[in-house]
């Protein structure tokens, strides 16, 4: 849990001073699990000593995610908004310094394997990315996240994509329900050069809503025409997963 970022990340990017209180980047780990006893046991480390620990050692914004629909299920996702690279590592440490932490680790790693596999993916957020808030009160239910990722050929379509979210594409998002809660794109991972963003929609029948009436949407239709005819298609991979918050994810 966090264990393996430290060693990614050259000194002098984790020396780099960062604008303070400002979310910069996101690390988003997934665990890649088997049916049986793996999805109950990676629950009851997060509920019980991951997530409280980080509770008291990091204050940026937590998700913790269970996959509905993705190319590996069962999976758990992870996401921690960080205010640095440096963050990533004193947080590693603070985390696995800590005995009760560390006891709880072991115990989750005794016997069978915890997870098939994970990986780890680090994301920078953009420069029109939203800043995570926790709402005051929370939903009902816990709601349904879409994890969007969208590829481009080359640096040059990857730039013309941001600059079309970054312009029209949000407004029209906004506009028909789509509140996306960050955008990024891939430091470390798979799929570079990409866009990476997370939804939150109330329930399946809210997301249905919001991009049908995203894809009927006229503007949409122009933006999309005048994009493509200016750069052609400038996102070639498209991967999308559906998550559900679990009970225990400070944001959910």
């Amino acid at each position: 849990f966090l264990e393996g970022m430290p060693a990614m990340l050259p000194a002098a990017a984790m020396a780099a001073a960062q604008e303070s209180r400002k979310t910069r980047f996101y690390v988003l780990e997934q665990y890649y699990l088997e049916n049986g006893s793996q999805p109950g046991r990676i629950h009851e480390f997060l509920s019980k000593a991951a997530m409280p620990m980080l509770e008291r050692v990091h204050k940026g914004p937590k998700i913790v995610l269970e996959a509905l629909v993705a190319a590996h299920m069962p999976q758990v996702a992870v996401i921690l908004g960080m205010e640095s690279m440096s963050e990533i590592y004193s947080i590693s440490k603070a985390l696995f310094s800590d005995k009760d932490f560390g006891r709880a680790f072991d115990q989750w790693e005794a016997g069978e394997p915890p997870y098939v596999s994970s990986s780890a993916t680090l994301l920078e957020a953009t420069t029109y990315s939203p800043e995570i808030v926790k709402p005051e009160k929370a939903p009902p239910a816990p709601r349904i996240f879409e994890l969007r990722t969208y590829h481009s050929p080359t640096a040059r379509q990857w730039k013309a994509l941001h600059e079309r979210f970054a312009g029209p594409e949000i407004k029209i998002f906004h506009r028909v329900g789509v509140h996306p809660l960050f955008y990024s794109s891939t430091v470390f991972g798979m799929n570079r050069p990409n866009l990476t963003y997370l939804i939150p929609f109330d329930s399946l029948a809210a997301r249905e809503k919001a991009w049908n009436a995203f894809g009927a949407d006229e503007e949409w239709v122009r933006v999309r025409k005048e994009s493509i005819d200016r750069s052609g298609q400038i996102s070639s991979v498209i991967q999308m997963s559906l998550y559900r918050a679990t009970p225990y994810s400070p944001i959910r």
